[in-house]
């Protein structure tokens, strides 16, 4: 491996956010004036709980499930261990006489062990002893905790009663935006955060996800060992609540844990000088914690099964078709969030798409095996028919032995069978369905488009949209396979991880230290496929995969509209509205065709409107009374595009509230912010009304972002037609290899391509010259305006620049060693490690504040 000389970069800021002349200002306010809320010291856990309270509806609500959880604890434990002990099953079963002094029948009394005899039972059991001692720490733990959060939870109540003016019976009806929003406000008058002057909508973000961003970055770029390659089952993947629960132990908030608390990263992790020590170190300490895991795994096992046991046994026996449904899996919801997307946000798009990715799953249902269940069906219907009758016409048949649970298996069977025979209405139409599946996800692979049709394209899209019996399945397995991870799969990652973290950390005043993806920085971290061609500098190590960045500043911006991004980022997100809606106008209009320059994709819009896959066939509304079309027989995609119109948007918004509520002084602006939360009080109106006022709201920012997902992915397929794309099924582990490039490629001649290097951890195959030039040629305008903003006012800990000219200005074509530093081509890359060079005097200076916005 070459030397790793990078020590503690700067960067220019990416945005500014303080008001100029506050960069370093620091809010005093006499002590006789301060409030409550004055300089709140831990706001990551401040406003992680003030949004959960916004979410469990209130201080009753998250109180009382709080207590049925406790309780729920204490069932599970109790029950199974008299179930186990205290219960004569030979007497349940009817293999033993019991004795009556009268003639009645037997009891559920008279199947129960005596007190003496139940704890004789339960004494000589070791291993229900040992349960019961680590239920009971582990039962004490959570009691300690809830007092705890009784406590804090009280104390948030009491901040939106008497800072927001908010009471709890507004609050289920109120939308997060609208918190924020008071939020902000109220920083001014009671300064919760002392170090700036005013809150942004990011800066409130950004303490709330500050580690879940660090997730959806590390599952972008392909970093945790989630995904196998398995002899019988092929591609894999593997991603639990256990595994996800060790992951954030280990990085975030677990002893010895990269983070010293919630908004810093330890010192050491921030310079490159000692990052082998810090990698064995960090390897050690996931060899003893997945150690801990083994030997806990059978605790842990006993604990999986009872719960999944009691959970899902009533669900089964009133929905034995249950376990056939699907649902989106905890690898695509880290797949497919954006970054600085709260769980509402997110919960909300990946609703609107289950039913399409439910029907789209269903076109792929076997011919053969629906043949089979027709006819076993068929049979199990036949003896359930008879059984029926029989009981109708005699009660007494239910007591012969069996019958009862006849009955009940063959109508399981029935269901089940059911579950494998399509709809005789049903069209196959995969690439439809598709697209509208990719209208509200928002993220696909690009090989998926034109392959809907195919089982390859199927077996990946489970991978984000498993079955539920395979996710209860997984949670099963997960105490077993999590410590084989953790010491087989995870410990070999330990440099790449310090290396992510060191690169991919920025602190911002008033923030702390966030990951730098989360800036949603095209400059920084944009992708040149991705509409960001001319915008960035980014080098592969550094671009975000699948259009993560471009995706997420959208959404982020369509959600917050009051959000003030740098120049910068405002002019991406202007040119990007004007040209949809420039589409938009000419798709709408049959006398006004498009006239676009070679460069852009024709009609695009018109394509997405109109067409064999249409967005105008998509109903994104949850309810067409709701919202209803200014414009009559004009699709839903297309008016949505019209409302992007600055002059048209008020006056469509308010035609559209009509029906449901008389609203004033909306702009186009309000419209796009609604957000994806489908609760609001408008001021005058009753809740009823408030909430669907929003709904509405909702449904306009939900299709608004669709339209720019589509737009997005339509230029990014005609851009980068013909290449390979580098997303999560084609990239290759972190630790192959780049000399897996194919020969002709590494030997193309354009020296256009090699102005990205080819990363080792991420490697992809470099574009051919035909669609350089004409990626270029599209996105020379977009972005000529933006300004680089010049800091040094932002820190971040990065790697060294990518390729570098030689003599002759040859360029000299470098490798990406794992997530450090860069190696030439014509030296293998060592996989042991070399001695590193020292660490310069710059690391003994106390670390200069930067700022971000």
């Amino acid at each position: 491996m070459a030397h790793f000389e990078t020590e503690y970069q700067r960067l220019e800021a990416s945005y500014s956010d303080s008001p100029p002349g506050e960069e370093n200002l620091l809010m005093h306010v006499p002590e006789g004036s301060k409030s409550q809320w004055h300089h709140i010291e831990n706001l990551d856990l401040f406003f992680q709980r003030v949004y959960n309270l916004h979410q469990k509806n209130g201080f009753t609500c998250m109180l009382l499930g709080e207590i049925f959880e406790l309780v729920q604890l204490l069932f599970v434990v109790g029950f199974t261990v008299f179930l186990a002990n205290c219960v004569d099953y030979d007497v349940l079963f009817a293999n033993k006489f019991v004795n009556h002094t009268d003639s009645s029948k037997v009891t559920l009394p008279d199947a129960i062990l005596p007190m003496d005899v139940c704890n004789a039972h339960i004494r000589d059991n070791a291993f229900v002893i040992f349960v019961l001692i680590i239920s009971g720490v582990f039962w004490l733990h959570r009691l300690v905790k809830f007092l705890y959060n009784v406590c804090c939870y009280w104390e948030i109540r009491s901040f939106y009663i008497n800072a927001l003016k908010m009471s709890m019976s507004e609050l289920p009806y109120a939308t997060w935006q609208e918190v924020q929003a008071r939020i902000i406000e109220i920083q001014k008058e009671h300064q919760i955060c002392i170090h700036k002057k005013e809150l942004t909508e990011l800066d409130i973000y950004h303490r709330i996800l500050r580690f879940k961003n660090y997730m959806v970055a590390m599952v972008n770029k392909s970093l945790l060992p989630v995904r196998f390659r398995l002899p019988v089952l092929g591609d894999s993947v593997f991603y639990t609540r256990g595994l996800k629960y060790n992951f954030e132990l280990i990085f975030f908030w677990g002893p010895g844990s990269l983070f010293e608390n919630e908004w810093s990263l330890k010192q050491e992790y921030k310079r490159g000088g000692n990052r082998l020590e810090l990698a064995d170190r960090l390897a050690s300490r996931i060899l003893w914690i997945g150690i801990a895991n083994l030997l806990l795994c059978p605790v842990i096992l006993v604990w999986q099964i009872l719960y999944a046991f009691f959970s899902y046994t009533e669900i089964i026996k009133r929905e034995p078709g249950s376990l056939g449904a699907r649902c989106w899996s905890l690898y695509g919801r880290c797949y497919l969030r954006h970054f600085n997307e709260l769980d509402h946000e997110l919960m909300s798009r990946l609703s609107k798409g289950y039913k399409a990715a439910s029907k789209y799953m269903n076109c792929f249902l076997s011919p053969l095996l629906t043949v089979v269940a027709k006819n076993v069906a068929f049979f199990a219907g036949s003896l359930l028919a008879v059984l029926i009758a029989l009981t109708i016409y005699d009660e007494d048949v239910l007591a012969v032995e069996h019958v009862l649970s006849s009955v009940t298996l063959l109508g399981v069977c029935i269901t089940v069978c059911r579950s494998f025979i399509p709809d005789k209405h049903m069209v196959f139409c995969p690439e439809q369905l598709l697209r509208v599946i990719l209208a509200h996800i928002h993220y696909m692979p690009d090989h998926w488009q034109g392959n809907a049709h195919r089982y390859e394209t199927r077996d990946q899209f489970s991978q984000l949209f498993q079955y539920k019996a395979v996710f209860i399945l997984e949670e099963l397995l997960s105490p077993v396979v999590t410590p084989i991870i953790l010491i087989f799969c995870l410990r070999r990652k330990s440099l790449e991880i310090i290396d992510f973290f060191r690169n991919f950390t920025v602190e911002v005043i008033g923030v702390g230290d966030t990951c730098s993806f989360a800036q949603m920085d095209i400059r920084q971290h944009g992708h040149p496929a991705w509409m960001s061609e001319g915008k960035t500098e980014a080098s592969i190590y550094q671009q975000a995969e699948d259009g993560k960045t471009e995706l997420s500043l959208m959404h982020f911006a369509i959600t917050n509209p009051h959000w003030q991004p740098p120049r910068e980022t405002t002019h991406f997100i202007s040119q990007l509205k004007e040209r949809v809606h420039r589409e938009a106008a000419g798709a709408s209009s049959e006398t006004h065709p498009l006239s676009l320059s070679e460069s852009e994709p024709r009609s695009l819009v018109a394509n997405i409107l109109a067409g064999p896959s249409t967005l105008g066939s998509v109903h994104f509304a949850c309810d067409s009374s709701l919202a209803n079309n200014a414009v009559t027989g004009m699709p839903g995609g297309a008016t949505a595009l019209r409302s992007l119109s600055p002059i048209s948007s008020s006056l469509h918004l308010r035609g559209s509230l009509s029906a449901a509520h008389r609203v004033s002084g909306f702009t186009g602006r309000a419209m796009t912010g609604s957000g994806t939360d489908a609760r609001t009080v408008s001021s005058g109106s009753s809740a009823w009304e408030g909430q669907l006022t929003s709904l509405v709201l909702s449904e306009y920012a939900s299709t608004e972002m669709s339209i720019h997902a589509l737009y997005i992915h339509e230029l990014h397929k005609q851009q980068s037609r013909g290449d390979l794309s580098r997303h999560t099924w084609h990239r290759q582990e972190s630790d192959e290899s780049s000399d897996s490039i194919p020969d002709e490629v590494r030997s193309e001649p354009n020296t256009r391509s090699r102005n990205f290097p080819r990363s080792q951890t991420f490697p992809a195959t470099l574009p051919s010259p035909g669609v350089s030039s004409a990626s270029a040629t599209g996105g020379t305008n977009v972005g000529q305006d933006g300004e680089k903003a010049q800091s040094s006012s932002q820190r971040r800990h990065s790697g060294p620049a990518a390729d570098h000219f030689g003599t002759a200005g040859k360029v000299v074509r470098t490798a990406h060693v794992p997530m450090g530093g860069w190696a030439e081509d014509g030296k293998e890359s060592s996989r042991h490690h070399e001695p590193v060079q020292e660490e310069t005097s710059e690391d003994e200076l106390p670390p200069h504040i930067h700022k971000v916005t």
